[in-house]
Parts: C-alpha cells; structure tokens; sequence
C-alpha cells in the first residue's frame, strides 16, 4: 500500500465516525514527518455549525497540537474535494499539501469550481493530489444520501 492510500484509509475510517452518528461521511487527518497530528469528521449537524468541516477539525486539531497556526510542514487528507472555506483554511494554513479522495463538482474549491490552492496571486500555493481511494470516499457519500433519501420518502 502507498503512503497516500494509507493516510486515505485514516481519513475514511473518520468520515465512518461521521456516518456513524448520521453526519455527511466526510473525513480528514492532517500528517506531518509521518505522524498524524490532527483527525476531524463532519459534525455540523451535531454543532449546528457551519464550520464544522472535517478539514476544519483536523486543522484546529493539528494547531492546538504546535500550538501555531502555521501547518507549513504538514499535508492534509480528506475523502472529499474542499469546499471554498475549507480551501482558504487550507490556504491560511500553510498547508504543504493536500490529498483528496472524491472530486465535488457542486461545492469542490480545489480543481473542479475553481483552483484556489493554485492561485498565483495568492502569497502560498498548495501542492494538489486528488482521486486518491476515490471510488471508497464516492461510494460511502452515495451510500450516505441514498439511505437519507429513503428515509424521506418512506
């Protein structure tokens, strides 16, 4: 198994946690030197917070944990491609780079609506790798909505 599909495997089993109390599966593990520093799952119907983002848990987590907002060393996993605000995070973070699984062509602020991470105006750029257990992180957000959809309709 690569190094991506490793931390991929991490970042879905906390997209699983979300799932598990009927949150959107998505999950996120910041990395840094080969060691997981930050882990979040979505929780914003828990919170009824709007931010409360996998990748905003996961980079509030890996803050606390240097106790610096600079993440310049770290790279981010997430199943699910970043949304605007979670890509600025990413962004302000310093993040080194970003490895995601599924692409969101309704909300995704990485590659598909719009290239913030490699914006050249921008004082940081992110490197990008997306597609990474793709099929995995897709399967469990399609899993996800079509139980909550029947839900409704029964």
């Amino acid at each position: 198994m690569n190094i991506d599909n490793k931390y991929m495997e991490m970042a879905l089993a906390e997209a699983r946690k979300a799932l598990e109390i009927d949150e959107v599966p998505i999950g996120a593990v910041v990395v840094c030197k080969g060691e997981v520093v930050g882990r979040g799952f979505n929780l914003r119907e828990r919170t009824q917070d709007p931010t409360a983002h996998a990748e905003i848990i996961a980079l509030r987590d890996a803050a606390r944990k240097f106790a610096s907002w600079r993440l310049e060393e770290c790279q981010l996993y997430v199943t699910l491609e970043p949304c605007p605000m979670c890509a600025g995070a990413i962004q302000q973070a310093r993040i080194k780079r970003l490895v995601y699984g599924a692409t969101d062509p309704k909300a995704g602020y990485v590659e598909s609506l719009h290239q913030l991470l490699a914006d050249k105006r921008l004082n940081h750029n992110v490197e990008v790798s997306g597609g990474v257990l793709a099929k995995e992180s897709s399967r469990l957000l399609q899993d996800f909505f079509r139980q909550l959809r029947s839900r409704k309709d029964g």
